[in-house]
């Protein structure tokens, strides 16, 4: 079991971040062969991103996305890092997305993939977590207390707005 964080407490992170949603849907289970690479190259492409936290990726989750799919919410330093490895032709992401666009034409409405990047300036988001575990933004970039950033969501954002200002 998850150990739990007591009292109330914010995500550690400063500056800017980007989040970045990532999913596939299951549009027909038993075309195997048409989401089975799909379903099998993400946990790939994390393993690489986990042994190379130079590439900026700070953290990630992986989640149901009912009613048939599977999301992952990752947390990046840059949008420039995200794209980089995006586009780099020695990492897997670059052969993965070239197999699944030759695929997708033989498999045509089995398997279905979306992705959202949102580019978050600093002082542009709040975080709260009480009684949990490392969660979200804080378990990619660490916790501290509420108090160090204001005790509610309008003094935490208050707070970065001056931080942004100055």
């Amino acid at each position: 079991m998850a150990t739990l964080i007591p009292g109330r407490v914010t995500a550690a992170h400063e500056g800017d971040i980007v989040v970045f949603h990532i999913g596939m849907r299951f549009n027909n289970f038993r075309a195997v062969r048409s989401w089975w690479p799909v379903f099998t190259a993400m946990p790939r492409m994390l393993a690489e991103l986990e042994k190379h936290p130079a590439a900026g990726m700070l953290g990630y989750r992986t989640q149901l996305s009912p009613p048939r799919g599977l999301e992952i919410v990752q947390y990046w330093e840059s949008r420039e890092k995200l794209l980089a490895f995006a586009a780099a032709t020695d990492r897997t992401h670059r052969p993965a997305w070239a197999a699944f666009n030759r695929a997708v034409h033989q498999g045509h409405g089995k398997v279905g993939i979306y992705h959202e990047t949102f580019l978050v300036p600093a002082g542009n988001f709040e975080t709260i977590y009480y009684e949990m575990p490392a969660h979200g933004l804080a378990a990619a970039t660490g916790h501290l207390p509420v108090g160090r950033r204001g005790e509610s969501a309008a003094e935490r954002l208050d707070r970065r707005e001056e931080q942004r200002a100055s």
